[in-house]
């Protein structure tokens, strides 16, 4: 059971870097893109990382009782 919460918690962690490369990215280069993409990147970025913390929280919670 540890194992699949390790998995799915790199997963949310590396879903959070991506998304936060490709914002940084595009803001760096700026333009049309980012003015159409920059405030999604930015939700989408927290959302994932709520994700991310969710499932850690929930494995210290079930792991820390066994």
């Amino acid at each position: 059971m540890s194992g699949l919460f390790v998995i799915f918690i790199v997963i949310a962690m590396v879903a959070t870097l991506g998304v936060l490369i490709f914002g940084v990215i595009g803001m760096a280069r700026g333009g049309d893109f980012n003015r159409k993409n920059a405030n999604k990147l930015m939700r989408a970025r927290v959302a994932l990382q709520a994700v991310a913390v969710g499932i850690f929280a929930i494995a210290l919670l079930l792991l820390g009782k066994g």
